[in-house]
């Protein structure tokens, strides 16, 4: 940053200790509100948290707040408001900051937005929740939506009015936090219309595996729009458009290994630091979830336990090397064969599965399981139910062989095997396979 750059931000930071000196801004209080503010500076902008510059380096999730904290995060990102006081005040324990998620219906949904009494519900449900949790220290923005769609035709005008009553409430109620919205991808249109139909504090975009040609999209619109913009999901390939997937129509998942390198690479190669636009980012996912499969996203086990992309992202937001060892797997074969070589088993046939490792010295447990593929989807969206795994089917596996017989009903599957070493870290990877019946 140029010097002049610095020396505004510091006369801009003192000024903001003298306006707003009752949240303390040598932390002499710590249980006020926070006071949030996005200047212009130089070419780009700057977040100001009580007066000084505040780099997020955030993840997306609801729980390991220590370990976020330990690993060198401070702001984390949830969706929707679910236990939110606890949530917040577990976050303020560890000194993470949280941009909230404000759940809105999409714009698709019309029958709300077209009916003037349940847009005005939306509203005073949203506005009773601000008035209560404005003033939390751990609050750092609020969220409307995420990945909402922003189209232009005249018929989603209430959709507009509804959006844009909430964004006026919130900053007539709360106007110590900035508001932000997330779209998928770098959609021109999308901001365009927020530009032009709406009044929000900053862009930000839910970019996987589109993130290598952010650079060059944010150039190629900079003579529109060249506002502040945050990365409020970002991470390994998706189970989507653009990711490999067997001749029936399953997602190729990686191996932890493999997403910790993917994470890694984009980090360092791909992620717009250098950008005085840019003002942080949020890895997906901290925590275990369910999409598409239990594993994809997920950097920590439903127990707390660690993948390999915890370490890389300490690595990244500390720079230094994580000193715990962690299982790493180079593939799985089922009877000599890789997921990509859309693996066709018969009902109750007998198969051997296998783990190949960069290291297996310090391997304690190999867990096998075999899950139903996961088609369900409602309102396009990939379903959160957790399965249930058809465990019987694994004749012997408590190590890197297994040895199990495919289920009777066809259709598709996949075989999990999570591996755990002595540190209490684990790796997992799976493929999926197709049982074909003759009836």
């Amino acid at each position: 940053m140029p010097v002049k750059n610095i020396a505004l931000v510091l006369m801009y930071s003192l000024h903001l200790c003298g306006v707003f000196s009752f949240v303390g801004c040598k932390n002499r209080e710590t249980n006020v509100a926070a006071s949030v503010r996005i200047v212009k500076s130089g070419s780009g902008y700057i977040l100001l948290r009580n007066g000084r510059p505040f780099e997020i380096r955030g993840a997306g999730g609801m729980s390991n707040f220590r370990q976020l904290q330990a690993a060198g995060g401070n702001a984390l990102r949830v969706w929707d408001t679910t236990n939110l006081q606890q949530l917040l005040d577990s976050a303020q324990a560890h000194n993470i900051a949280v941009i909230v998620g404000l759940p809105i219906q999409n714009s698709e949904q019309l029958a709300l937005y077209n009916d003037p009494a349940k847009a005005a519900r939306q509203l005073s449900v949203f506005k009773t929740l601000i008035s209560r949790l404005k003033n939390h220290p751990a609050l750092l923005m609020w969220c409307l939506g995420n990945e909402l769609d922003f189209p232009f035709k005249p018929a989603y005008g209430h959709f507009y009015d509804a959006f844009n009553a909430l964004t006026d409430m919130i900053h007539q109620e709360d106007p110590n936090h900035p508001i932000t919205t997330t779209v998928l991808n770098l959609n021109q249109k999308y901001i365009a219309n927020i530009q032009l139909r709406c009044d929000i504090d900053i862009i930000s975009f839910n970019i996987f595996n589109r993130i290598g040609l952010l650079r060059e999209d944010l150039d190629g619109f900079s003579w529109f729009w060249n506002g502040p913009y945050m990365l409020l999901e970002w991470g390994t390939d998706g189970p989507w458009e653009g990711s490999a997937n067997t001749a029936w129509g399953a997602f190729i998942e990686n191996p932890s290994k493999k997403k910790a390198d993917v994470i890694l690479h984009r980090y360092q190669e791909e992620m717009p630091v250098e950008d005085p636009r840019f003002l942080g980012h949020f890895i997906f996912y901290w925590g275990s979830k369910q999409e598409t499969t239990h594993t994809w996203f997920s950097m920590f086990d439903e127990s707390g336990r660690k993948s390999e992309p915890v370490a890389i992202m300490e690595y990244l937001w500390t720079g230094k090397t994580s000193k715990e060892h962690y299982p790493q797997i180079r593939y799985m074969l089922l009877n000599k064969k890789g997921a990509a070589d859309n693996i066709l088993l018969k009902p109750g046939q007998a198969m051997v599965s296998e783990l190949n490792m960069h290291d297996s010295d310090s391997i304690r447990s190999v867990k096998w399981e075999i899950f139903s593929e996961d088609w369900y989807k409602e309102n396009r969206q990939n379903s959160t139910r957790r399965l249930a795994p058809l465990d019987s089917l694994i004749t012997s596996g408590a190590t890197l062989k297994a040895h199990f017989k495919s289920p009777m009903r066809a259709g598709p599957y996949r075989i999990f095997a999570k591996i755990s070493d002595y540190n209490g870290n684990f790796a997992t990877c799976n493929t999926p396979f197709y049982v074909v019946s003759d009836q």
